[in-house]
């Protein structure tokens, strides 16, 4: 199946009351754990990898043409339908080299800067995408992040409605991710959302709303999230303990001595990776499941 926009997987999750989930990958492994995932729910779902926790000196040397060149053969032989994106750049750069090498969704975390560079660049960088294909995700309002011993929120800020409307008229972007209480890297325990705060966003918007740290999310609350507007959830940490979980679960039992070609890279069920990849893939059915995505492929 040939990628589709992520446009039109937001958009019909948002007609259809559900959410597609962007289950965030890192390597061949987790990607593969996301779309099998995906296959057996029968879910649309949003593929890609992370520029938040990554080098930026690796993806300025080619690191984002690497991801792209490991997720664009994978995305186009899915049986769902997928998008590719690449997340939460570090520049305009990065994005416009993302859609160059061939992913056909971007987001640019914009969230130190001014308005009018916010405005500027995301309206910039919409031209590009728009006319290559590519649909265009922007933030505005800054997450709080989760440190050891608690939540940092000394510049974390929630969405104004009223200038997310502006923002997403002046820009032309084609969803937006907002700010509702909502944590970056939280590994325990849920996030504060207001949910109140999400609906007078929406009201003002009308644009599929995202929600990034779902990590951090209550299960209870996604319903009316949706409701709310949210038609994405973006997971990355729940992932990658539930993969490094299984990977040292199954390392403490191993035998003094092992076959290195059997237990790294060789794909086959002593593989350590495929071990990962497999905890992995349960969790994000358990996802779609939850995000009512389920058949909806």
């Amino acid at each position: 199946m040939p990628l589709v926009t992520m446009t039109e997987l937001v958009s019909g999750a948002q007609a259809g009351g559900y959410a597609v989930g962007y289950f965030e990958a890192w390597d061949n492994y987790s990607l593969e754990a996301v779309m099998e995932a995906a296959e057996m729910e029968g879910a649309p779902v949003i593929l890609g990898f992370g520029c938040m926790m990554a080098e930026e000196e690796w993806l300025d040397r080619g690191g984002i043409e690497v991801l792209a060149g490991m997720g664009l053969p994978l995305a186009q032989r899915a049986r769902m339908p997928v998008a590719l994106l690449l997340n939460e750049a570090h520049s305009l750069d990065q994005a416009k080299r993302g859609i160059d090498a061939g992913f056909n969704a971007v987001m640019v975390d914009s969230s130190a800067w001014s308005w009018e560079q916010a405005v500027a660049g995301m309206g910039e960088l919409v031209q590009y995408a728009h006319a290559r294909g590519a649909s265009v995700e922007a933030e505005l309002g800054r997450l709080p992040d989760a440190v050891e011993g608690g939540i940092d929120d000394s510049a974390a800020a929630l969405t104004d409605p009223a200038q997310a409307a502006e923002f997403c008229r002046l820009t032309g972007i084609d969803c937006l991710a907002v700010s509702v209480g909502n944590v970056h890297l939280l590994t325990a325990g849920y996030a504060p959302v207001d949910l109140d705060h999400l609906e007078a966003i929406y009201k003002e918007v009308r644009l599929p709303l995202v929600m990034h740290g779902g990590t951090s999310f209550p299960p209870q609350a996604v319903p009316r999230a949706i409701a709310g507007g949210v038609a994405k959830f973006n997971v990355g940490t729940i992932l990658k303990k539930r993969f490094l979980d299984a990977v040292r679960g199954r390392v403490a039992v191993w035998p003094a001595s092992v076959d290195p070609h059997q237990v790294l890279g060789s794909h086959k069920k002593a593989d350590l990776l495929n071990i990962g990849k497999q905890a992995m893939a349960a969790e994000v059915r358990r996802l779609i499941q939850l995000y009512g995505g389920s058949g909806k492929g």
